[in-house]
């Protein structure tokens, strides 16, 4: 007697080659947390940086600098970290990058 699943199988994602629904939702908690990381750990490492400069050329200012440098530069990797995030489709659209593709292939 042939085993019959109580769920059915989705058609649209089986053949797809897309990632799991589960997957994907871990991959978009990584990317948020990764943001959540990213900017105290550019600001630190921004003055570190400055103040080890500061140590070794005896003054007081670069490591403000620096600091100002890592937040900045956090604040940048942030903003394309955030911007990506938001460019993935929900279940069911496609991405902008899709679209863009499908038009290329229809006016050749």
């Amino acid at each position: 007697m042939p085993f019959h699943s109580p769920m059915p199988e989705d058609k649209t994602r089986a053949g797809s080659g897309s990632e799991p629904s589960g997957l994907q939702s871990l991959v978009q908690a990584e990317k948020l947390i990764q943001i959540a990381i990213l900017l105290p750990c550019a600001t630190l490492i921004g003055w570190g940086i400055g103040w080890w400069i500061d140590s070794r050329l005896h003054t007081h200012w670069v490591g403000i600098a620096g600091l100002v440098f890592g937040m900045i530069s956090g604040m940048v990797s942030v903003i394309r970290l955030a911007m990506a995030a938001g460019d993935h489709p929900r279940r069911g659209q496609k991405s902008p990058k899709q679209k863009s593709q499908e038009q290329k292939s229809e006016e050749q």
